[in-house]
């Protein structure tokens, strides 16, 4: 038996730092891993890829600087150029993009270009496209007509999928598969030394008794960043605790300003964008996510498997990831109260949260294995190829 083909792979997403570009990202060094060829089409180098990665090339889509085309709307354009550019030199067999709208637009304009040559376009939908792009009524149709022409779709969470069925008001004949998130346990883990040790360079005087939580976003309004604030003052209210906040984005400035107002500043660490806090977010003892919606939760994921128990809104696809009583806590969105109490029981005995964190990266393990995933992927490019061949 001839050993399976050698796929040629092109992978769109964006670059920021968020779950949809990491998992992309994840996926994409996996195949190259897997020996396939693997070429990102993206606006920027991706936030955690190192384009001297053996089986991966970078291409980067540059708008033109032309006044009848702003930049923000030449993107799209910009991009199904540098899609057909690189399926006709490289050949490419499927193109998988992460979000629909500008990814899978752009995808399906290149496809309509290249014609028979065209790769096989999967899909997948991480959250907002759907649940904020796809629900304005103006993107609404172009959001559902670039899902419909796509050959596979999937998603990381059931909510998600059932979301999407019911906002875009698509036929239940179109499958949509779940694929969850994953991540990689060799970078991900609890810590191998003593687990507070690198709090050190943070706080000089940090008492064995204080309670350290954490929260990691890109700090936009959806997270809900002053019910981070919030649950931390209420805890510290009843027992000396510290925060760590990691990432960036628009409500930074808003955590400062609130912190400032606690008099609690001198109790936060700002670590800003990081590609690599495995080490931090193990060092916590419970990671804090009281976000507005969250369709899957890619960042409680990274938590559970460093062994840090999750606090978050019981909302999405979080309780697909988060075991409520099990891995972690969840409370309505928007219930400080609730949650800062969940942290404060989760910590009142030490057995007890070290019981959390092990049933966590147990779940993660067995759960949201990365091989999973990148087969059932892998497993959706061949079927795409094939069908093209056909």
């Amino acid at each position: 038996m001839s050993a399976p083909r050698r796929l040629k792979i092109g992978i769109t997403c964006f670059a920021t730092f968020g779950g949809s570009g990491i998992v992309a990202t994840e996926v994409g060094l996996a195949m190259a891993a897997r020996g396939h060829e693997v070429h990102f089409i993206a606006r920027a180098l991706p936030i955690r890829l190192d384009p001297a990665t053996p089986g991966v090339t970078f291409h980067e889509v540059v708008e033109p600087d032309h006044d009848v085309l702003q930049p923000d709307g030449a993107y799209p354009i910009a991009l199904a150029s540098k899609i057909i550019e690189v399926t006709r030199c490289y050949r490419l067999d499927v193109l998988h993009v992460h979000y629909a709208v500008p990814h899978a637009t752009a995808a399906w304009l290149a496809r309509a270009v290249l014609g028979p040559e065209a790769p096989g376009l999967m899909t997948t939908l991480h959250g907002t496209d759907i649940t904020l792009v796809g629900a304005d009524a103006t993107y609404l149709p172009i959001t559902r007509f670039s899902v419909l022409q796509s050959d596979a779709v999937t998603a990381p969470s059931a909510f998600l999928r059932e979301t999407t069925y019911q906002r875009l008001d698509l036929p239940r004949t179109l499958p949509i598969a779940v694929v969850p998130n994953f991540v990689d346990t060799a970078v991900w883990h609890p810590p191998l030394g003593p687990r507070r040790a690198p709090l050190a360079e943070l706080f000089a005087d940090l008492p064995d008794s204080d309670a350290v939580l954490v929260h990691v976003s890109n700090f936009r309004p959806v997270k809900r960043i002053a019910d981070v604030v919030a649950v931390f003052q209420a805890v510290h209210a009843q027992r000396p605790a510290r925060l760590l906040l990691i990432g960036d984005g628009p409500d930074c400035a808003l955590a400062e300003e609130l912190l400032a107002a606690a008099g609690l500043q001198d109790r936060v660490a700002f670590l800003g964008r990081q590609e690599h806090f495995a080490l931090w977010l193990g060092a916590a003892d419970a990671f804090l996510l009281p976000s507005a919606t969250e369709s899957f939760g890619l960042a409680a994921l990274e938590a559970m498997a460093c062994g840090v128990p999750v606090v978050a809104s019981d909302v999405g696809g979080l309780p697909e990831v988060v075991v409520h009583g099990e891995t972690g806590l969840l409370a309505p969105v928007g219930d400080v109260l609730a949650l800062a109490q969940h942290v404060l029981w989760l910590l009142a005995d030490e057995p007890r949260r070290l019981r959390f964190a092990a049933a966590s990266v147990r779940r993660v393990r067995e759960v949201f294995r990365a091989a999973s995933a990148v087969d059932s992927y892998e497993a959706g490019y061949r079927a795409l190829l094939a069908g093209r061949d056909a």
